[in-house]
């Protein structure tokens, strides 16, 4: 068993509002988020009255403890106010990738019985579609639209909510759904307690003003805590983006000088090799951490170097409120390619897949976490939830890792996506993160292919930055791995497919090249 490195840390028993806006009204009228495309600014005051009025507003309507309020919306400011104010009235949030489907939300919204919706103008045609079909009782709208209720509306000058008892280790304040990608969308019950406890862990360094980039989504666990709520804790200033869009970033990182930007993988290898990066004064920037997908430490190391910051990398999962591992600020840039050890009240096992015991020391094996940012279950799915919270109470993450000599983690696969060839074990990650050294390379993707002799053989999808052979691809790569680990096809593609997280979706890859090699099937 690993243990954290750094002290245990206070998590007090408060709810997540109470929390995070503690200092919100002395704030005053500094401000909490500024909408990079309009200038618009919400103060903290403004945040914090408004997040009271709002409630007060959700309780005349009947909305109570334990319901559930769905999120089907880009990053703007409002984002805040509507997810506090449900907070505060003991409500359930529920966050949508604005992206879905009205039928895929639909089913999310039927799967966690959501009574109310707040959308955008733009989305309403589809998210009164899927509404209708699961009986959500009445959406809301930021701005104005014909067919639902402008959520300003909900804010009642003034207005005061009612007290509310929660209690933080059993009630659930934020209900994600996971990615999909190992498995149907399931619903992360996520309790006041462990928003509240992972904040806590990851607020290590002393506190200072900053302004913070929020271009990754709201609706993802990555964005909703420590892009939305973890500045605000800190009281810093978080300037919204409503997607990512690379010179848009580049401006508003320019603009409004920001310091520290939450990133992940490819925004960090755009900004390694897109040459537009060299026509904006990017000198503000101090800090930037990925996540949610591995990050090559060569392309780490590449990024930092031209942008002139400082780069990190930190590890987590919606089922663990994200964080478990995390670089530090001081050694920011001295340990590239690492996650970095397990966070405070944080301990990890990595765990022989076939053993089920403890891997040697260095060995690859499952991380497996224990902490109090564990999820409280999968909603509405016990088996699911036993499947992946053990009796000891060891959440099994799927990902495999190797600690290094300096306690440190690295995060080498997902355990359902090795692939294996004559009882070797191939790592996708581990070739994509050569191929992405070339420079005519862009961006690239292995998945496993059949093959009668040795089980499986990685098969490549590249996207090309400039003029490149699939023949040259596979001289490049044979000629810096091991023979078991050399390409055995490689295909130029004009994109990879990746979840709004940043995660290759390899699966769509492997169904694309199952199709094509159907007989009867066009390529």
């Amino acid at each position: 068993m690993i243990r954290s490195p750094f002290p245990d840390v206070e998590i007090p028993d408060a709810s997540l509002t109470d929390f995070v806006l503690a200092d919100a009204d002395r704030l005053g009228g500094k401000p909490a988020f500024i909408d990079a495309p309009s200038g618009r600014t919400l103060s903290y005051g403004q945040l914090a009255e408004n997040v009271r009025a709002g409630a007060a507003g959700l309780a005349d309507r009947g909305f109570a403890k334990g319901d559930v309020f769905a999120h089907y919306a880009p990053n703007l400011p409002e984002y805040a106010v509507a997810f506090h104010a449900v907070a505060t009235v003991g409500g359930v949030n529920t966050t949508a990738n604005p992206l879905l489907t009205a039928d895929e939300l639909a089913v999310q919204l039927s799967d966690c019985g959501a009574r109310l919706l707040v959308t955008v103008p733009p989305l309403l045609e589809k998210a009164a579609a899927a509404a209708e079909q699961a009986d959500v009782e009445e959406i809301f709208v930021y701005g104005e639209a014909a067919g639902a209720t402008p959520f300003a509306s909900l804010l009642q000058p003034g207005g005061r909510p009612p007290e509310v008892v929660i209690d933080p280790a059993s009630d659930v304040v934020a209900l994600p759904y996971s990615s999909g990608t190992t498995g149907l969308p399931k619903g992360v019950m996520l309790t006041h307690r462990n928003l509240v406890a992972n904040i806590c862990q990851v607020t290590q360094q002393p506190f200072r003003d900053e302004r913070v980039l929020a271009c990754l989504p709201f609706f993802h666990i990555y964005g909703l805590v420590v892009l939305m709520n973890l500045p605000l804790y800190r009281g810093w200033t978080v300037v919204t983006m409503p997607r990512f869009d690379l010179a848009e970033f580049l401006r508003v990182v320019q603009d409004y000088r920001i310091m520290r930007a939450w990133v992940i993988p490819p925004i960090v290898l755009a900004l390694t090799k897109h040459p537009l990066v060299d026509e904006f004064d990017l000198s503000s920037l101090e800090l930037m951490s990925s996540g949610a997908a591995p990050l090559s430490a060569e392309v780490e190391v590449a990024c930092g170097k031209r942008l002139g910051c400082r780069m990190q990398q930190g590890y987590g999962l919606t089922e663990t409120s994200p964080t478990t591992h995390f670089v530090p600020d001081d050694l920011a840039g001295q340990m590239p390619g690492s996650i970095g050890p397990p966070a405070p009240n944080t301990e990890c096992r990595i765990v022989n897949v076939a053993t089920g015991q403890d891997a040697p020391a260095g060995e690859p094996g499952e991380l497996c976490i224990r902490g109090p940012q564990v999820m409280k279950g999968y909603l509405n799915n016990p088996q699911a939830t036993a499947r992946a919270i053990d009796p000891d109470g060891w959440l099994h993450t799927g990902d495999v890792t190797r600690v290094e000599e300096d306690g440190s983690l690295r995060i080498i696969d997902r355990l359902k996506e090795m692939i294996k060839h004559k009882g070797y074990q191939i790592a996708p990650a581990e070739l994509e993160s050569l191929l992405l050294t070339h420079p005519a390379i862009a961006d690239a993707a292995v998945i496993p292919i059949p093959d009668e002799e040795a089980g499986e053989v990685p098969k490549a999808f590249v996207v090309p930055s400039g003029q490149i052979t699939p023949e040259e691809v596979t001289q490049f790569v044979a000629g810096r791995v091991a023979p078991y680990k050399k390409l055995r096809a490689v295909e130029i593609v004009e994109e990879i497919p990746k979840s709004p997280s940043g995660k290759i979706l390899r699966r769509v890859l492997i169904e694309r090249e199952r199709t094509a090699a159907t007989p009867g099937q066009d390529r």
